[in-house]
């Protein structure tokens, strides 16, 4: 009998994700504004029955929004492309919380929820494995069918103000919570931000990241057993110097 691994992603998440990796990086950067969902798939989690809700919703532009709400909920939605982190590492977006979690602790399994997460989430190379790390990751396909993820940053506003900025999340180190916002201040307000995921993942791990990624955002409460609403006006990829 092979034994299930216990230090990749959380297994849930990782499941998750198999279906989604595509066969090559996206060659060329892209910015989604949210005219649709076409390009984005629902990211389910097995054991959770209530899933967060994403829909779009009209600007004040004439464009639309993405709208996540939880309620004591957990999903998300991933892109469906794949994009190379060697030449795009710069991942923008524009987002804003209708409120924060009373009882949320990201540093703690407990309080493991956030109004909004960007996940940026690492395919997992072989070729650049150890013999230990192969092994691993060898099992876990024999069980799945495919390789789980490398790794993931997932960048968070937080509910808590004043925590840790840079932490693994407490269910694995495989996956690395970077706090971008955090407590009331800010809630109601739009907020642009500009992370280079090739620092990021360096300064997490310690090592070069894989060269391919993929993005997903999620809204969850599945521990906390609150509710929220957040937005994400556009998200996308870009080269380090534009």
């Amino acid at each position: 009998m092979v034994e299930k691994p216990k230090s990749l992603l959380p297994l849930a998440l990782a499941v998750a994700l198999l279906t989604f990796w595509t066969a090559h990086a996206e060659a060329r950067p892209w910015q989604e504004n949210f005219d649709d969902l076409n390009d984005w798939k629902p990211l389910t989690f097995p054991k959770i029955k209530e899933h967060s809700e994403y829909s779009l919703i009209p600007d004040n532009s004439g464009g639309s929004l993405l709208r996540a709400e939880s309620r004591a909920s957990a999903s998300g939605i991933i892109h469906k492309r794949e994009f190379d982190v060697t030449k795009y590492p710069i991942v923008t977006w524009r987002w804003k919380v209708d409120n924060v979690y009373e009882n949320a602790d990201g540093e703690t399994k407990a309080g493991d929820d956030y109004p909004i997460r960007i996940y940026v989430v690492f395919k997992y190379d072989p070729q650049r494995a150890s013999l230990w790390e192969r092994a691993k990751y060898a099992s876990a396909k024999l069980i799945y069918g495919e390789y789980p993820p490398e790794s993931s940053l997932n960048y968070v506003w937080a509910s808590k103000e004043g925590g840790t900025k840079r932490f693994p999340n407490p269910y694995t180190d495989k996956a690395h919570m970077i706090v971008l916002r955090s407590g009331k201040s800010q809630v109601g307000s739009w907020r642009e931000e500009s992370v280079n995921v090739l620092e990021d993942y360096r300064k997490a791990f310690g090592k070069e990241p894989p060269k391919e990624a993929s993005i997903a955002i999620m809204n969850d409460s599945d521990n906390t057993g609150e509710a929220s609403v957040s937005y994400v006006d556009f998200i996308g990829i870009r080269e380090l110097d534009q």
